[in-house]
């Protein structure tokens, strides 16, 4: 039995202004780097143990990434399935919008122009399935997106499309899951 980290990324501006990122390659803020710089130095001081970082190719993801790499010596590689969901439409407009809120609900939708719930489960649930077969000789940090946060959060337990919709992690923000 294995394990695996998942981290959201730095804050970005979008984050501050809540607007909703998606597949838009946002950069962190300097309070965003400054959040990746601490976490690193958080784990090193809980002593967690990795033997890979797999980060998503948006900016936001790979410099979180890079420096948590940096800080712990961990080594790091782009998975590109880790990438934000592309919420069409949506992408720029606010993350509490109301039309947004009720689409989010809906799982097949592509957001016209996006990518539909059901699409995104199936690439970061056959990832995930790839690394629950080593997860008793590898142990891997994710650093990833609020969309793909949800997703994991889902593989690992029981949720109701509400709790779906409302589940967040903060930016920088660790957690921890067991296969």
């Amino acid at each position: 039995m294995g394990y695996l980290y998942f981290v959201r990324h730095g804050q970005t501006i979008w984050n501050v202004e809540n607007k909703i990122c998606g597949a838009t390659d946002i950069a962190l803020t300097e309070k965003g780097h400054q959040q990746a710089i601490e976490l690193g130095e958080e784990i090193l001081r809980q002593g967690i143990k990795a033997d890979e970082i797999l980060y998503s190719p948006l900016m936001r993801a790979a410099d979180t990434a890079k420096h948590i790499s940096e800080i712990t010596g961990i080594p790091a590689k782009v998975e590109p399935r880790l990438i934000e969901q592309n919420f069409g439409k949506y992408e720029s407009t606010p993350r509490d919008g109301k039309e947004f809120q009720e689409a989010k609900r809906q799982f097949i939708s592509g957001y016209e122009g996006g990518e539909s719930m059901l699409r995104l489960a199936q690439r970061i649930y056959n990832l995930l399935d790839e690394i629950k077969e080593e997860a008793d000789r590898k142990t891997y940090i994710l650093v990833a997106h609020n969309g793909i946060a949800r997703v994991v959060n889902s593989y690992f337990y029981e949720m109701t499309n509400e709790e779906y919709a409302a589940f967040g992690v903060k930016n920088c923000e660790i957690r921890k899951y067991e296969f």
